[in-house]
């Protein structure tokens, strides 16, 4: 025995059946995607030296070189100065401008430091007593009028790993907040290095740190100047800080990078000095003073290495973490 149904209940069966399709296709279509996210990079803060990127320091690097020769007072250098104040920004970092007016053979220049800290908390601003060393580098080129000087090495390399050193630091607070960034001004000498020629920017520094009592939280420093030399050999003055000295050449050791640092046959005037003899906190002049375009046309990207960036950036970093943690 068979049995018909009428033919409604058929239509009423291919509706259903239809709205259960499309309700069922709707649902699918509405699910989120549930693939898992990519996980972000592990940060080793452990170890945080491991963090600095040599080929982000010279990405920075070539940034300041794109502005051109950058001698005090001129709008490269204004242009060079916005460059480092943004990405400070970009990386957590509060900048404080100190400009001054200095008396140089050519007249008054206007000169501006750049000092850079990081607050305890996103949003506040930073303690100024809670920096225990700095972190310094000039970012001016010396003038010349016969050739176009950029200075990638002497600026500009020191330049962009001291930004590649704050973004890496904002990665550790705790660690950030007790060091000082200073970008200075007016290293090289208008005509001649004198006592008054020459070194405006860290004398001025030094000496406001000394007369505001702000050089007595300050454990050390570190100068670094052309370290990107792609044979990098540090050429530490001879007459450097003797624990700051060993300690940073056993950091070196630690990260088999000794072979790049030797103790140089003389002392050097650099920006170290206002700070040791001025604003007398123990500080260290890295610098490669072995490098044969020195105030040449020829101090180009192309004789820079981000290898050598790194080197001197991971010691700096692997001795802060030593001596701060």
């Amino acid at each position: 025995m068979s049995f018909n149904a009428h033919p409604r209940h058929h239509a009423l069966t291919h509706l259903a059946i239809f709205l259960l399709l499309c309700f069922t296709a709707c649902s699918r279509e509405s699910k989120p995607d549930t693939a898992p996210a990519p996980e972000a990079p592990r940060i080793n803060t452990a170890e945080l030296w491991t963090e600095f990127n040599g080929a982000l320091a010279l990405q920075n690097v070539q940034q300041q070189v794109a502005c051109g020769p950058r001698p005090a007072g001129s709008p490269a250098l204004a242009q060079a100065r916005e460059h480092i104040l943004a990405t400070l920004s970009a990386a957590g970092w509060v900048a404080e401008s100190q400009s001054f007016a200095a008396e140089t053979p050519h007249g008054q220049i206007q000169m501006t430091n750049l000092i850079a800290r990081f607050p305890a908390k996103k949003g506040q601003a930073p303690d100024p007593n809670s920096q225990k060393v700095l972190v310094a580098s000039h970012y001016d080129t010396k003038k010349f009028t016969t050739i176009a000087f950029v200075g990638a090495n002497d600026g500009a390399s020191s330049t962009g790993a001291l930004l590649e050193l704050a973004r890496v630091l904002a990665l550790d607070p705790a660690l950030a907040v007790q060091v000082e960034l200073v970008f200075f001004d007016g290293e090289e000498a208008l005509q001649q290095f004198t006592e008054t020629d020459g070194l405006y920017g860290s004398r001025y520094y030094a000496a406001h740190l000394r007369e505001t009592g702000r050089n007595t939280h300050f454990k050390y420093g570190i100068l670094w100047d052309m370290i990107g030399d792609k044979d990098l050999t540090v050429t530490l003055p001879l007459d450097s800080p003797k624990e700051l000295t060993q300690g940073v050449l056993a950091s070196a050791e630690a990260l088999q990078s000794r072979q790049c640092f030797r103790i140089f046959d003389r002392p050097m005037l650099d920006d170290h000095v206002p700070l040791n003899q001025i604003a007398r906190i123990p500080t260290l002049d890295v610098i490669d003073f072995e490098y044969t375009p020195w105030h040449t046309a020829d101090d180009t990207l192309e004789q820079l290495s981000p290898a050598s960036l790194q080197t001197i950036g991971a010691v700096t970093l692997h001795y802060l973490c030593q001596t701060l943690r």
